[in-house]
């Protein structure tokens, strides 16, 4: 029975770990501005918001979307404000500090399929 217990402590522990691997993942390329680590997450379709545009995007609009959104505003850190977890969801709100300034962002992954898909990216004008 301890053994039972002890299994399965290690299992949800595991299983944990490997749901904010994800998002850790997506944080550490935001950071430096590297989308190639970011798009891996990319559910079919990814909604993006900007201070002036918002939409959803195919993977590789979206990818083309973040590309362009941080080359032109040149990332120079993201700081992590709060990172949560919700009934498998994932999400994370943080300051992304760019040579144009500082975008509150909101991060959100959901579970599907046994996988983290990357739905919605936010950017906000501080």
């Amino acid at each position: 029975m301890k053994r039972a217990i002890a299994i399965i402590t290690a299992g949800v522990i595991l299983c944990s770990f490997t749901l904010f691997s994800s998002i850790d993942e997506v944080v550490a390329a935001f950071k430096t501005g590297n989308v190639a680590p970011i798009t891996k997450f990319f559910d079919n379709t990814v909604e993006i918001t900007m201070p002036d545009k918002s939409n959803s995007y195919s993977k590789s609009q979206a990818e083309m979307v973040l590309k362009d959104f941080f080359s032109t505003n040149g990332v120079k850190n993201f700081e992590v404000i709060h990172k949560g977890e919700n009934d498998g969801s994932q999400y994370c709100i943080g300051t992304l500090i760019t040579k144009n300034g500082s975008f509150r962002t909101t991060i959100f992954m959901k579970l599907k399929a046994d996988k983290q898909v990357l739905q919605e990216i936010k950017f906000e004008s501080n």
